[in-house]
């Protein structure tokens, strides 16, 4: 039946997750930093990873620095060498940590997915019902 002729379709329904980490009772890290990690990583320079997400550096600068000092361990150290070889990296414990954080997302991710599909999208079983 073409739309308007009364029947109202429903609009898909899906489900959002937001997840943190926290240190202590403040610092959060979830994919905001992450990502921002994985940034500096693959550019190499804080002020491209932050102009990539729209940042200002010194907003950057400041979360790396508020996540360092909740971890209690460095993520990013500045990489060796000048001109265009400097800049920034990941430690490889910052690299391990993302690596750990991305894969507790895809296992969330997916024990939430099963656990949607098993509560809103399957047909509910009828019930049999037996006669005496």
């Amino acid at each position: 039946m073409p739309r308007g002729w009364g029947v109202r379709l429903a609009p898909p329904m899906w489900f959002k997750v937001r997840a943190w980490i926290t240190f202590g009772d403040d610092v959060k890290f979830g994919d905001g930093r992450a990502r921002l990690l994985e940034l500096i990583e693959t550019r190499g320079a804080l002020n491209k990873a932050a102009d990539e997400l729209e940042m200002s550096y010194r907003n950057a600068w400041g979360y790396l620095q508020e996540l360092e000092r909740a971890a209690g361990f460095k993520f990013v150290e500045r990489a060796p060498g000048r001109g265009p070889q400097s800049g920034m990296r990941l430690t490889a414990r910052g690299k391990r940590f993302v690596e750990r954080y991305r894969k507790f997302r895809v296992a969330l991710e997916a024990t939430v997915d099963r656990q949607f599909t098993k509560v809103f999208l399957r047909a509910p079983r009828r019930r049999r019902s037996f006669s005496a």
